[in-house]
C-alpha cells in the first residue's frame, strides 16, 4: 500500500475529514488530497512526523511507504547498510 493510500485510509477509519486533516498538518486540502491519490510525493519529513502523531501510526511505518530512511538513521546510513547486508546474508 501507498504512503497516500495508508494515510487516507487511517485518516477514514478516525473519522477525519480531508479539510479538518490538511488543517491540523498546516497545509491546503488540494495538495495533500494529491498526495493521498499518489499524485505528489509523499510529504517532507516534518510532515509525516505529524501525520504519524495525529493518525497514531509508527513513524517508521510511514517513512518505509514513503520509501526512504527515517531522519535518525540517515545519519547512520553505513551502519543500517551493514546490519542489512548481515541480516540478508542469514536469511
Amino acid at each position: 500500500m501507498s504512503f497516500g493510500r495508508l494515510v487516507r485510509a487511517r485518516r477514514n477509519e478516525l473519522g477525519y475529514g480531508l479539510n479538518e486533516f490538511a488543517e491540523r498538518l498546516g497545509l491546503s486540502p488540494a495538495y495533500w488530497s494529491r498526495i493521498e491519490r499518489g499524485h505528489e510525493k509523499p510529504p517532507r519529513d516534518e510532515v509525516i512526523e505529524r501525520v504519524a502523531a495525529i493518525l497514531d501510526l509508527r513513524l517508521d511505518d510511514l517513512f518505509v511507504q514513503a520509501e526512504r530512511l527515517p531522519p535518525d538513521m540517515r545519519d547512520d546510513l553505513g551502519r543500517v547498510v551493514a546490519l542489512y547486508r548481515r541480516e540478508r546474508q542469514h536469511t
